[in-house]
């Protein structure tokens, strides 16, 4: 069990501290609706209903769709697009989806490797080829999609309290409204992932493998501390 949580610390890490934050997102939540509500003349609710209420599950899916999307065009955009100097980005040279021999795919793949990567060229094979961004891009998809029904249904709610006209789910879509909670989550990932890329340029952390080595030149490139 040691050896199991020393190999995995660091998804265990960030997964315990995933699930505390939804945990203290969720009583927090709960707590700045009900004072809303009374503010407002509204019934206070539960905690299992704030967790069950669109306004809950838009809130929280709004961040997932924009880490997802980050990471998304980030993999792809490492793919063909360079930084020079930076622990984000591959060597200069290696701009491109690289050669089979360089993949380990088909006849190259060494005995351990993936069953689909020792395939011939072939439907599996480029599924498997493309597996990360396919499932990250899945996963964005989705949680746009439900973070937009979750809203569009707090939309509603509110506008009914208020005795205004509903909308259908596309014309939320095309509002104002949905688009300035999506922008504002985009440009904030936009802007971790352009400075993360420049800021490995300059600076080290040393031990981490998000880093260079301490001593590496500001322009080597793509080396891991």
């Amino acid at each position: 069990m040691r050896r199991f949580g020393f190999e995995n610390s660091l998804s265990i890490f960030f997964g315990v501290l995933f699930l505390v934050t939804l945990a203290g997102q969720s009583f927090a939540g709960q707590r700045a609706f009900n004072e809303n509500q009374l503010a407002h003349h509204g019934s206070p609710v539960s905690w299992l209903d704030y967790v069950l209420s669109p306004q809950f599950g838009g809130a929280v899916l709004e961040n997932w769709q924009s880490e997802f999307l980050q990471f998304t065009l980030f993999i792809l955009a490492t793919v063909w697009l360079v930084q020079k100097g930076s622990n984000e980005s591959k060597p200069l040279e290696d701009a491109g989806i690289e050669s089979d021999r360089r993949q380990r795919v088909g006849g190259y793949a060494p005995p351990r490797a993936p069953g689909p990567a020792k395939r011939a060229r072939g439907l599996v094979r480029r599924l498997y080829e493309n597996s990360l961004v396919l499932v990250m891009a899945s996963i964005f998809v989705l949680s746009w999609l439900g973070q937009s029904l979750n809203n569009w249904r707090a939309a509603n709610d509110e506008a009914g309290e208020r005795g205004e006209s509903t909308v259908g789910w596309s014309q939320y879509v095309l509002s104002a409204d949905f688009w300035e909670r999506s922008l504002q989550n985009w440009q904030s990932e936009f802007l971790a992932v352009g400075t993360m890329a420049v800021f490995t340029i300059y600076l080290r952390q040393r031990g981490s493998a998000e880093s260079k080595p301490v001593g590496s030149p500001h322009d080597e490139t793509g080396a891991s501390g």
